[in-house]
Protein backbone atom coordinates (compact mmCIF):
# COMPACT_ATOMS: atom_id res chain seq x y z
CA UNK A 1 0.00 0.00 0.00
CA UNK A 2 2.80 2.43 0.90
CA UNK A 3 4.63 1.73 -2.37
CA UNK A 4 1.64 2.41 -4.62
CA UNK A 5 0.24 5.64 -5.96
CA UNK A 6 -3.25 7.00 -5.31
CA UNK A 7 -4.84 4.93 -8.06
CA UNK A 8 -4.63 1.15 -8.07
CA UNK A 9 -6.59 -0.89 -10.60
CA UNK A 10 -7.55 -4.30 -9.24
CA UNK A 11 -8.10 -7.08 -11.74
CA UNK A 12 -11.59 -8.19 -10.69
CA UNK A 13 -12.59 -10.35 -13.64
CA UNK A 14 -12.40 -13.94 -14.88
CA UNK A 15 -9.31 -13.46 -17.06
CA UNK A 16 -7.17 -11.96 -14.32
CA UNK A 17 -4.44 -14.62 -14.69
CA UNK A 18 -3.74 -13.27 -18.20
CA UNK A 19 -2.98 -9.75 -16.97
CA UNK A 20 0.46 -8.22 -16.37
CA UNK A 21 -0.68 -7.32 -12.85
CA UNK A 22 -1.20 -10.98 -11.94
CA UNK A 23 2.23 -11.97 -13.20
CA UNK A 24 3.81 -9.01 -11.39
CA UNK A 25 2.23 -10.07 -8.08
CA UNK A 26 3.23 -13.71 -8.65
CA UNK A 27 6.83 -12.73 -9.40
CA UNK A 28 6.87 -10.42 -6.39
CA UNK A 29 5.89 -13.42 -4.26
CA UNK A 30 8.63 -15.52 -5.88
CA UNK A 31 11.19 -12.85 -5.05
CA UNK A 32 10.08 -12.75 -1.41
CA UNK A 33 10.67 -16.51 -1.13
CA UNK A 34 14.44 -15.81 -1.50
CA UNK A 35 15.22 -18.99 -3.46
CA UNK A 36 16.84 -19.50 -6.86
CA UNK A 37 14.71 -22.48 -7.89
CA UNK A 38 11.42 -24.12 -6.95
CA UNK A 39 10.80 -27.79 -7.73
CA UNK A 40 7.01 -27.53 -7.43
CA UNK A 41 4.93 -24.36 -7.20
CA UNK A 42 1.26 -24.77 -6.22
CA UNK A 43 -1.16 -22.10 -7.44
CA UNK A 44 -4.93 -21.71 -7.17
CA UNK A 45 -7.88 -20.90 -9.41
CA UNK A 46 -11.57 -20.16 -8.80
CA UNK A 47 -13.68 -23.29 -9.26
CA UNK A 48 -15.65 -21.91 -12.24
CA UNK A 49 -12.52 -21.44 -14.39
CA UNK A 50 -10.43 -24.29 -12.99
CA UNK A 51 -10.90 -26.77 -15.84
CA UNK A 52 -10.49 -24.15 -18.59
CA UNK A 53 -7.49 -22.32 -17.15
CA UNK A 54 -5.58 -25.02 -15.22
CA UNK A 55 -3.17 -25.91 -18.06
CA UNK A 56 -2.68 -22.25 -19.04
CA UNK A 57 -1.80 -21.16 -15.51
CA UNK A 58 0.59 -24.07 -15.00
CA UNK A 59 2.36 -23.17 -18.26
CA UNK A 60 2.49 -19.49 -17.28
CA UNK A 61 4.15 -20.20 -13.95
CA UNK A 62 6.62 -22.84 -15.20
CA UNK A 63 10.05 -21.68 -16.32
CA UNK A 64 12.43 -18.88 -15.44
CA UNK A 65 10.98 -15.67 -13.98
CA UNK A 66 12.72 -12.30 -13.85
CA UNK A 67 12.05 -10.99 -10.33
CA UNK A 68 14.03 -7.77 -10.62
CA UNK A 69 17.44 -6.53 -9.49
CA UNK A 70 19.14 -8.97 -11.85
CA UNK A 71 17.64 -11.99 -10.08
CA UNK A 72 15.65 -14.87 -11.55
CA UNK A 73 13.71 -17.78 -10.07
CA UNK A 74 13.35 -21.08 -11.93
CA UNK A 75 10.04 -22.91 -11.42
CA UNK A 76 10.58 -26.48 -12.59
CA UNK A 77 6.91 -27.50 -12.33
CA UNK A 78 3.63 -25.81 -11.42
CA UNK A 79 0.47 -27.47 -10.13
CA UNK A 80 -2.86 -25.62 -10.19
CA UNK A 81 -5.60 -26.50 -7.70
CA UNK A 82 -9.21 -25.38 -7.33
CA UNK A 83 -8.96 -22.83 -4.52
CA UNK A 84 -11.35 -24.41 -1.96
CA UNK A 85 -9.65 -27.77 -2.41
CA UNK A 86 -6.72 -26.37 -0.47
CA UNK A 87 -9.07 -25.66 2.44
CA UNK A 88 -10.49 -29.19 2.27
CA UNK A 89 -6.99 -30.66 2.51
CA UNK A 90 -6.16 -28.26 5.35
CA UNK A 91 -9.31 -29.13 7.33
CA UNK A 92 -8.93 -32.90 6.87
CA UNK A 93 -5.27 -32.77 7.88
CA UNK A 94 -5.81 -30.50 10.91
CA UNK A 95 -8.44 -32.87 12.29
CA UNK A 96 -6.71 -36.09 11.20
CA UNK A 97 -9.74 -37.04 9.10
CA UNK A 98 -8.14 -37.75 5.71
CA UNK A 99 -8.86 -41.49 5.78
CA UNK A 100 -12.19 -41.13 7.61
CA UNK A 101 -13.50 -38.70 4.98
CA UNK A 102 -12.63 -40.82 1.94
CA UNK A 103 -16.24 -42.04 1.50
CA UNK A 104 -17.91 -38.93 2.92
CA UNK A 105 -19.29 -35.89 1.12
CA UNK A 106 -18.01 -32.44 2.02
CA UNK A 107 -19.06 -28.95 1.01
CA UNK A 108 -16.33 -26.32 1.26
CA UNK A 109 -17.57 -22.72 1.05
CA UNK A 110 -14.91 -20.14 0.27
CA UNK A 111 -15.93 -16.45 0.02
CA UNK A 112 -12.86 -14.77 -1.43
CA UNK A 113 -11.97 -11.35 -2.73
CA UNK A 114 -13.44 -11.65 -6.22
CA UNK A 115 -15.47 -14.85 -6.17
CA UNK A 116 -17.70 -16.85 -3.88
CA UNK A 117 -16.47 -20.41 -4.43
CA UNK A 118 -17.85 -23.71 -3.28
CA UNK A 119 -16.63 -27.22 -3.75
CA UNK A 120 -18.45 -30.52 -3.30
CA UNK A 121 -16.14 -33.47 -2.82
CA UNK A 122 -16.17 -37.12 -1.91
CA UNK A 123 -13.04 -37.66 0.06
CA UNK A 124 -10.46 -35.43 -1.63
CA UNK A 125 -12.00 -35.74 -5.12
CA UNK A 126 -13.95 -32.83 -6.55
CA UNK A 127 -17.49 -33.25 -7.91
CA UNK A 128 -17.26 -30.86 -10.87
CA UNK A 129 -20.95 -30.59 -11.72
CA UNK A 130 -21.90 -29.46 -8.21
CA UNK A 131 -18.88 -27.21 -7.65
CA UNK A 132 -18.63 -23.69 -9.03
CA UNK A 133 -18.05 -20.02 -8.21
CA UNK A 134 -19.87 -16.75 -8.81
CA UNK A 135 -18.70 -13.13 -8.83
CA UNK A 136 -20.11 -12.30 -5.42
CA UNK A 137 -17.05 -11.87 -3.23
CA UNK A 138 -15.74 -9.39 -0.68
CA UNK A 139 -14.92 -6.89 -3.44
CA UNK A 140 -18.64 -6.53 -4.20
CA UNK A 141 -19.33 -5.69 -0.56
CA UNK A 142 -16.45 -3.21 -0.37
CA UNK A 143 -17.58 -1.47 -3.55
CA UNK A 144 -21.16 -1.29 -2.28
CA UNK A 145 -20.00 0.51 0.85
CA UNK A 146 -17.60 2.74 -1.12
CA UNK A 147 -20.48 3.85 -3.36
CA UNK A 148 -22.53 4.76 -0.29
CA UNK A 149 -19.62 6.73 1.18
CA UNK A 150 -19.20 8.52 -2.16
CA UNK A 151 -22.83 9.59 -2.14
CA UNK A 152 -22.50 10.86 1.43
CA UNK A 153 -19.35 12.94 0.85
CA UNK A 154 -20.26 14.04 -2.69
CA UNK A 155 -17.00 12.76 -4.18
CA UNK A 156 -15.61 9.41 -5.34
CA UNK A 157 -14.32 7.28 -2.45
CA UNK A 158 -11.93 4.53 -3.54
CA UNK A 159 -10.08 3.47 -0.38
CA UNK A 160 -11.38 -0.11 -0.29
CA UNK A 161 -8.53 -1.21 1.99
CA UNK A 162 -9.80 1.10 4.75
CA UNK A 163 -13.32 -0.30 4.41
CA UNK A 164 -11.97 -3.85 4.57
CA UNK A 165 -9.97 -3.01 7.70
CA UNK A 166 -13.00 -1.40 9.35
CA UNK A 167 -15.15 -4.46 8.64
CA UNK A 168 -12.57 -6.92 9.97
CA UNK A 169 -11.85 -4.95 13.14
CA UNK A 170 -15.48 -3.89 13.75
CA UNK A 171 -14.32 -0.27 13.90
CA UNK A 172 -15.86 2.82 12.36
CA UNK A 173 -14.53 4.24 9.11
CA UNK A 174 -13.10 7.76 9.26
CA UNK A 175 -13.70 9.90 6.19
CA UNK A 176 -12.69 13.57 6.15
CA UNK A 177 -12.28 13.41 9.95
CA UNK A 178 -15.88 12.27 10.30
CA UNK A 179 -17.10 8.85 11.40
CA UNK A 180 -18.97 6.77 8.86
CA UNK A 181 -21.13 4.03 10.36
CA UNK A 182 -20.57 0.91 8.26
CA UNK A 183 -23.16 -0.94 10.33
CA UNK A 184 -25.99 0.82 8.51
CA UNK A 185 -24.99 -1.07 5.35
CA UNK A 186 -25.24 -4.50 6.98
CA UNK A 187 -28.70 -5.30 5.50
CA UNK A 188 -27.34 -4.74 1.98
CA UNK A 189 -24.22 -6.76 2.78
CA UNK A 190 -26.50 -9.61 3.85
CA UNK A 191 -28.34 -9.36 0.53
CA UNK A 192 -25.12 -9.96 -1.40
CA UNK A 193 -24.26 -12.91 0.84
CA UNK A 194 -27.72 -14.42 0.42
CA UNK A 195 -27.55 -14.02 -3.37
CA UNK A 196 -24.29 -15.96 -3.48
CA UNK A 197 -25.58 -18.70 -1.20
CA UNK A 198 -28.81 -19.01 -3.22
CA UNK A 199 -26.85 -19.69 -6.42
CA UNK A 200 -24.76 -22.27 -4.58
CA UNK A 201 -27.83 -24.08 -3.22
CA UNK A 202 -29.30 -24.32 -6.70
CA UNK A 203 -26.12 -25.95 -7.99
CA UNK A 204 -25.46 -28.21 -5.00
CA UNK A 205 -29.01 -29.53 -4.67
CA UNK A 206 -30.18 -31.51 -1.65
CA UNK A 207 -27.58 -31.47 1.12
CA UNK A 208 -28.71 -34.51 3.11
CA UNK A 209 -25.63 -36.49 1.95
CA UNK A 210 -23.20 -33.77 3.05
CA UNK A 211 -21.41 -34.72 6.26
CA UNK A 212 -19.07 -31.72 6.42
CA UNK A 213 -19.97 -28.09 5.70
CA UNK A 214 -16.71 -26.17 5.96
CA UNK A 215 -16.59 -22.35 5.80
CA UNK A 216 -13.22 -20.76 4.98
CA UNK A 217 -11.82 -17.75 3.14
CA UNK A 218 -11.08 -14.14 3.89
CA UNK A 219 -14.76 -13.24 3.60
CA UNK A 220 -16.06 -16.00 5.90
CA UNK A 221 -17.11 -13.51 8.59
CA UNK A 222 -19.30 -11.59 6.12
CA UNK A 223 -21.05 -14.67 4.72
CA UNK A 224 -21.35 -16.71 7.94
CA UNK A 225 -24.92 -15.61 8.73
CA UNK A 226 -26.25 -16.49 5.25
CA UNK A 227 -24.49 -19.87 5.29
CA UNK A 228 -25.88 -20.76 8.71
CA UNK A 229 -29.40 -19.83 7.64
CA UNK A 230 -29.10 -21.96 4.51
CA UNK A 231 -27.72 -24.98 6.39
CA UNK A 232 -29.71 -24.75 9.60
CA UNK A 233 -29.71 -28.56 9.92
CA UNK A 234 -25.91 -28.78 9.74
CA UNK A 235 -23.09 -27.74 12.03
CA UNK A 236 -20.94 -25.21 10.20
CA UNK A 237 -17.28 -26.14 10.57
CA UNK A 238 -14.59 -23.47 10.54
CA UNK A 239 -10.80 -23.45 10.76
CA UNK A 240 -8.35 -21.17 12.49
CA UNK A 241 -7.19 -18.24 10.33
CA UNK A 242 -9.65 -19.06 7.51
CA UNK A 243 -8.01 -16.57 5.13
CA UNK A 244 -4.97 -18.88 4.91
CA UNK A 245 -6.80 -22.23 4.78
CA UNK A 246 -6.33 -22.61 1.01
CA UNK A 247 -2.63 -21.83 1.02
CA UNK A 248 -1.98 -24.19 3.96
CA UNK A 249 -3.71 -26.92 1.99
CA UNK A 250 -1.66 -26.10 -1.11
CA UNK A 251 1.51 -26.65 0.88
CA UNK A 252 0.32 -30.00 2.23
CA UNK A 253 -0.95 -31.20 -1.17
CA UNK A 254 2.18 -29.97 -2.93
CA UNK A 255 4.47 -31.76 -0.49
CA UNK A 256 2.56 -35.00 -0.93
CA UNK A 257 2.45 -34.62 -4.71
CA UNK A 258 6.21 -34.14 -4.74
CA UNK A 259 6.74 -37.29 -2.67
CA UNK A 260 4.31 -39.59 -4.50
CA UNK A 261 4.36 -38.30 -8.08
CA UNK A 262 7.68 -36.51 -8.52
CA UNK A 263 9.59 -39.03 -6.40
CA UNK A 264 10.99 -36.57 -3.86
CA UNK A 265 12.38 -38.18 -0.68
CA UNK A 266 10.21 -38.33 2.44
CA UNK A 267 6.82 -39.69 3.41
CA UNK A 268 3.52 -38.08 2.36
CA UNK A 269 0.97 -37.24 5.05
CA UNK A 270 -2.02 -38.16 2.87
CA UNK A 271 -2.73 -39.18 -0.75
CA UNK A 272 -1.35 -36.87 -3.43
CA UNK A 273 -3.76 -34.71 -5.45
CA UNK A 274 -5.06 -36.42 -8.56
CA UNK A 275 -4.38 -34.61 -11.82
CA UNK A 276 -7.54 -33.27 -13.43
CA UNK A 277 -9.67 -33.85 -10.34
CA UNK A 278 -8.89 -30.57 -8.68
CA UNK A 279 -7.52 -32.36 -5.64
Amino acid sequence: MLASDAFRATQIHGDYIDTPQYLALARGALRMMKVDAIDLLVVGLPVAVFVDKKARLEKLMTGRHDVGAGKTVLVRKALAMAQPNGALVDYATQHNLVEAMQDEHSLVIDPGSRTFDWLVARGMKLAHKQSYSVDRGVSNILQLIADDVSREIGAPYTNLDSIDHALRTAKSLTVYQRTYNIGRMRPLVDVIAKEAVAVMLQRVGAAYNVQHVILVGGGAFLFRKAVKEAFSTHRILEVKDPMFANVRGYQIAGTNYAHTVLGAPGRPTHPAPAQGEGA
